[in-house]
């Protein structure tokens, strides 16, 4: 970096610098970022051990290659109206003067000319030569754009007789988003009779480079053909073509004012815009990212909304359809009081003698078609139960595919290509899984399977064989023993009728007896019914998570990255200020 060691502030400053660049690194990779930026980093952390790089910039013939000449005092570049320089030239110390051919990937071979010259100032800096920024040659401006990165100052020359032309505007511009500090030199200066229009030029580079540049830059205004020709001729002469060249200001600058502390300066301010530059770019990057998973978040915490909504309704519902049933025992609890208060009375005490026709008048008058109303209503319960559940799927993927549509035809930018088709992928997923739920769900056979399964824990209850009978068979069974019950109260209250004359206490005992059976199969018949409820209900919001989980655990997983990586982008932009502020008051070793 520098031919005199380092002192401690200095040494600290260079490793926090590194670790700074290596943090980043690191970071970047976790958001795919692009090879080239990565390359950047590594570029960076590889030219803190290097000399200071003073790169060249500007428009084909502006004069570039003449002004490095006449720094140098002698001719080696290629000079002209048209695009001589058709690659980098770097230009280093050498005991003798050489020029060979560099590998600088993604730059080919033949891009990068390296010269070394013997030439004592040479030792501490590096000079760059890029082809003109606007090349027609597209390659060219590419080659320079990417050594603007690496530079550690840039010496933008422009022509006096076109000074900031559209295309130096926008190439200014990139400049100072990498943060770089920029000399502009106003080559040319030769081509006017007087010194008010080249002040008219200088005030007018001044002002938009201000506008540009966000800050008044170092100018100067040379003719470097005048100075290339001073350095050839002695005497008088030379004198005065020297002073015509203004040449002399900008040497001094570069070869002396620049001295070793203020090109460590700059040489430790170049990671610093490098790393600000894509810190700037990744965070932009993070947050477009989480905007996205904002949205997609919206679309969960719906569904999750929707799906409590519908499991708190489905609840409340449940017992409005569990009433039906109910209602029909309660009818059945009610013609049962009403039988034996018209059964079990004196008038009728022969024909209490009759237990069959008793027990068959019981069947008739009170069970009646109970079991076929309460096999309705649970068949009834049972396909708004599955119905509900298929309309809850229709609504979830309805979300779905509201979200995916809205994200269909978007152009992503710098959120990053690997990112967003992972997510639409997610996404996608999401979609064919609750595709696939819907397109074999068959209502009816569902509703059969449910069926089945609440007949099986109604008959396992009752202990009633089942085979292949129906539900309402089933519950039949149950309410015929009920009657059997009642009837057997019946048959034991014509005994005391007949012996003990107390038939309107037998009568209550009957009412009483028949109340339980009734509310012991309620009880029964609810406790069925209610789990099975809660078993499908717990089954349906699993499968709706289940068939979109993959798509929601992506959200989950890279929100959580991604915040974690905004933080830490967060932590870098606080280093750089603080690295910033220790670069102003740094010392000479």
């Amino acid at each position: 970096m520098l031919r005199t060691p380092l002192n401690a502030q200095q040494t600290e400053i260079l490793n926090q610098e590194r670790t700074l660049l290596e943090n980043l690194r690191v970071t970047l990779a976790r958001l795919d970022a692009v090879p080239d930026d990565q390359r950047r980093l590594e570029q960076a952390l590889r030219q803190l051990e290097e000399l200071f790089l003073l790169v060249v910039v500007g428009e084909f013939n502006a004069g570039k290659s003449a002004f490095i000449n006449a720094l140098l005092g002698q001719p080696l570049l290629t000079e002209g109206v048209t695009p001589t320089t058709d690659r980098v030239h770097m230009l280093r110390y050498g005991p003798e003067t050489t020029e060979s051919m560099r590998d600088d990937a993604p730059l080919r071979d033949d891009d990068i000319a390296v010269l070394t010259l013997p030439i004592e100032w040479l030792r501490d800096i590096n000079i760059v030569d890029t082809p003109g920024t606007n090349a027609i040659i597209q390659r060219h401006q590419r080659i320079t754009e990417d050594f603007v990165p690496r530079s550690d100052l840039v010496l933008f020359v422009t022509s006096a007789d076109r000074p900031f032309a559209e295309s130096e505007r926008t190439f200014l511009q990139r400049v100072r988003e990498w943060g770089k500090k920029v000399v502009i030199v106003i080559n040319k200066i030769d081509i006017f009779d007087d010194e008010d229009q080249i002040q008219q030029v200088v005030q007018f580079v001044d002002d938009n480079a201000q506008q540009l540049l966000g800050l008044r830059p170092q100018i100067f205004s040379v003719s470097a053909r005048l100075a290339q020709k001073a350095k050839t001729v002695t005497g008088v002469e030379r004198s005065a073509l020297w002073q015509a060249s203004r040449f002399g200001p900008l040497e001094e600058f570069i070869l002396n004012t620049l001295d070793e502390r203020q090109r460590l300066q700059l040489k430790f301010e170049n990671p610093l815009g490098i790393a600000a530059r894509l810190q700037e770019q990744y965070m932009a990057s993070t947050q477009a990212r989480l905007d996205l998973l904002n949205a997609d978040f919206k679309v969960i915490d719906r569904i999750e909304d929707q799906l409590s909504g519908y499991e708190d309704d489905m609840r409340h519902n449940f017992k409005y359809k569990l009433s039906h049933v109910e209602n029909v025992l309660h009818r059945l609890s009610a013609r049962g009081v009403e039988f034996f208060d018209e059964t079990l009375r004196l008038g009728r005490v022969f024909d209490l003698l009759n237990t069959s026709r008793v027990r068959a008048e019981f069947e008739q008058k009170v069970v009646a078609d109970a079991a076929q109303e309460v096999e309705d209503q649970v068949r009834d319960l049972i396909d708004w139960l599955i119905d509900q559940d298929f309309r809850e799927w229709q609504r979830v993927i309805d979300h779905v595919n509201r979200q995916a549509e809205q994200h269909q035809d978007q152009i992503v930018g710098q959120v990053g290509a690997q990112f967003d088709h992972t997510r639409r992928e997610q996404l996608a997923s999401a979609q064919r899984a609750a595709r696939e739920v819907l397109s074999s769900y068959n209502k009816a056979d569902e509703a059969r399977v449910l069926a089945d399964s609440v007949r099986t824990a109604i008959a396992q209850t009752a202990l009633v064989e089942v085979g292949a009978i129906g539900l309402g068979a089933v519950l039949v069974a149950l309410l015929h023993t009920v009657a059997a019950d009642a009837t057997g109260v019946l048959a034991a209250g014509t005994v005391a009728v007949l012996g003990l004359f107390i038939l309107p206490r037998r009568r209550s005992t009957a009412k009483q007896q028949l109340k339980n059976r009734i509310e012991e199969l309620r009880v029964r018949l609810t406790a069925i019914l209610t789990e099975q409820f809660e078993h499908e209900l717990g089954s349906s919001l699993q499968r709706i998570r289940e068939a979109i989980a993959p798509y929601t655990g992506f959200v989950r997983r890279e929100r959580e990255k991604l915040s974690d990586i905004e933080g830490q982008l967060l932590t870098t932009t606080t280093t750089i200020q603080s690295l910033r502020l220790r670069l102003k008051d740094l010392n000479n070793p």
